[in-house]
């Protein structure tokens, strides 16, 4: 529980950090050439502070025991002195065994622990004989060892545990000071626009009833990307929406131009900064079809798909084990810590292992839940898959379907948790198809992803909310119209603007 506690505290940290970074920047833009500081800008060292002391921090918990598989022998030598106090104490050859014979009875109780500790029957029986011939209480000894062994056993269990949630905590603090890093080479990077462009813009805006007091852009964007930030306001009495602007943008970039997402949607009379972005070249459809497991009220499924500010399309879906309520919790959870560390500004491998790492933090045994991410670049419709312990993924093309499967572990089950990711490049017109075990469960065990695929692409529906449906009802058909399990197909297509 300390452990959880002192996760949530420094992921809710990074999340105040991030926010105070937005308004630095949008303070910044506000302010003009003031504001526009050298690298040794106070903030932006005092951020790098804070992530050098979150790297420290890590480094600790990285430098503490790391887990162990068998007894350390000072546990061993405790589980013998316990037999020892409890038998040979009473026993009238105690002397003797250890005493004169004191080296080969230890060797010997040694290899009889040990023995039981691996669990091994042949290697159990012989050291069990071995120890029969030496001891006259061997039958009384050998048990008060095993029941000692076993509580040191848990010992060591609930050691690992401990020594988990340490290591998860020390990997979220390195992940958070990277995302400091990152925020401080981000809060003050904007210049002023070139003077011609400057003025293009305020005289083409000035047409349109807009006063631009100042332009700035940033001296480095992503992939190359085109951003553009403008403070401006409307003349008195007039009001313009921020398509035109974008429009007019758009000309002067000579690509299209969009307004960010939850900006204003016009320009009035006071003064306010707008950032302008690059638009994407594709658009994202989704749908979901889902049923859920007989006799249950609740799916275990759940999924979100979402379009981000970076111009990604992101598509997860996770599969809570077990069904009902408590496998529903699980999910959810999952479905929501990612859209957290996503909107946090973490990339899809990082916000994985976070997930994986709060999982293993409150890991209750036999609760685990999937992971399925997609994630897809408007601008150039790369599409990247991400999956842990998930059921295959399918993505068609006209007369052509591929999968992508996994073995890896679901979340939650080890710290260190290789996560299995694949690229492919999407085109106008193709459609990637994610859904859970349930639905390939139902479907003839051995040949699941070729009827799949033969289900997928005898679908003619081109909706995606109508193909995932239509690619569910025909999975039913293979179970007699039973659900078995719980079902989700989510569809996405992707289509050129």
């Amino acid at each position: 529980m300390q452990e959880w506690m002192i996760a949530m505290f420094v992921i809710g940290i990074m999340l105040i950090v991030r926010d105070m970074a937005k308004i630095f920047i949008t303070a910044r833009a506000m302010r003009g050439e003031e504001a526009l500081m050298a690298e040794e800008n106070p903030q932006k060292a005092r951020v790098e502070r804070y992530a050098a002391a979150f790297r420290r921090l890590s480094d600790t918990y990285y430098g503490m025991p790391f887990r162990k598989d068998y007894l350390s022998r000072d546990q061993v030598d405790r589980v013998l002195e316990e037999a020892n106090d409890r038998i040979c104490s009473h026993c009238y050859q105690q002397g003797m065994c250890w005493g004169e014979r004191m080296e080969t009875t230890y060797q010997e109780a040694l290899a009889a622990v040990r023995a039981m500790e691996e669990g091994e029957e042949e290697t159990l029986r012989r050291t069990r004989s071995a120890w029969m011939g030496l001891c006259a209480r061997a039958g009384q000894f050998l048990d008060t060892a095993e029941e000692a062994m076993q509580r040191e056993k848990q010992n060591l269990i609930w050691d690992n545990r401990m020594i988990e949630s340490r290591l998860a905590v020390a990997q979220q603090m390195q992940e958070i000071a990277g995302m400091m890093e990152t925020v401080a080479e981000d809060l003050y990077d904007l210049s002023r626009a070139e003077p011609q462009f400057h003025e293009e813009v305020r005289r083409k805006l000035k047409k349109r009833h807009v006063l631009v007091r100042q332009v700035w852009m940033p001296e480095k964007t992503e992939e190359g990307r085109k951003q553009v930030f403008v403070n401006m306001r409307a003349r008195s009495g007039q009001c313009i929406s921020m398509m035109d602007v974008s429009l007019l943008l758009s000309e002067i970039c000579g690509c299209p131009m969009v307004s960010a997402r939850d900006s204003r949607s016009i320009v009035n009379g006071s003064f306010h900064t707008v950032q302008f972005q690059e638009d994407a070249s594709y658009h994202m459809l989704h749908g979901v079809a889902r049923i859920t497991r007989e006799d249950e009220q609740v799916s275990g499924d759940n999924y979100t798909c979402r379009e981000e500010e970076n111009g990604r399309f992101v598509m997860c879906l996770s599969d809570g084990m077990g069904s009902g309520a408590d496998a529903s919790r699980e999910s959810e959870m999952v479905v929501e810590l990612l859209e957290q560390f996503l909107d946090s500004g973490f990339s899809q491998e990082t916000a994985a292992r976070m997930v994986n790492s709060a999982l293993v933090l409150r890991r209750q045994d036999g609760s685990f839940s999937t992971m399925d991410v997609c994630s897809v670049d408007l601008y150039s419709g790369l599409c990247r898959i991400l999956k842990a312990g998930a059921a295959s993924t399918f993505i068609k093309r006209d007369h052509w379907v591929e999968a992508i499967s996994s073995t890896s572990l679901a979340l939650g089950m080890v710290e260190e948790l290789d996560f299995e990711t694949a690229s492919r490049k999407l085109y106008h017109g193709d459609y990637i198809i994610m859904v859970t075990d349930g639905v390939l469960d139902a479907l003839p065990p051995e040949k699941s992803e070729e009827t799949m695929k033969d289900i997928i692409l005898d679908v003619k529906e081109e909706t995606p909310k109508d193909m995932s449906r239509e690619i569910l009802e025909r999975v039913l058909a293979y179970s007699d119209y039973r659900a078995r399990d719980d079902m989700t197909v989510l569809a996405a297509g992707i289509w050129k603007k």
